[in-house]
């Protein structure tokens, strides 16, 4: 499950040091304020995460765009990262043998 997808399944987040934040819309058409917020999050373009302490000051920062933004905790990030990895991973080869069914048994 993407970090989209847990968001918008609303799961749980548990506590954690780390807070990513991730921006999954864009930012023309906000408010002043909203762009400023992301500003001071560093969030400048679309799917770019950031990570931040899971401070009470972020989490109020989080409160005004968190329309605009996907939280992760660590392990719900490293979880998303693995399983990106291990699909983008070299796969190997896929080997078709065209001989009929007879012919490879007899030679």
């Amino acid at each position: 499950m993407n970090a989209f997808q847990a968001f918008k399944a609303q799961a749980p987040i548990t506590w954690s040091p780390h807070l990513y934040i991730t921006l999954v819309r864009g930012i023309p058409g906000t408010r002043r304020l909203h762009r400023r917020t992301l500003e001071a999050l560093r969030l400048g373009k679309c799917n770019r995460t950031v990570m931040r302490w899971n401070t009470p000051t972020v989490r109020g920062m989080l409160q005004q765009v968190k329309r605009l933004v996907v939280i992760e905790t660590e392990e719900m990030h490293k979880a998303r990262k693995q399983n990106v990895a291990n699909h983008r991973a070299v796969r190997p080869p896929l080997v078709i043998n065209h001989l009929p069914a007879s012919a490879s048994t007899s030679s």
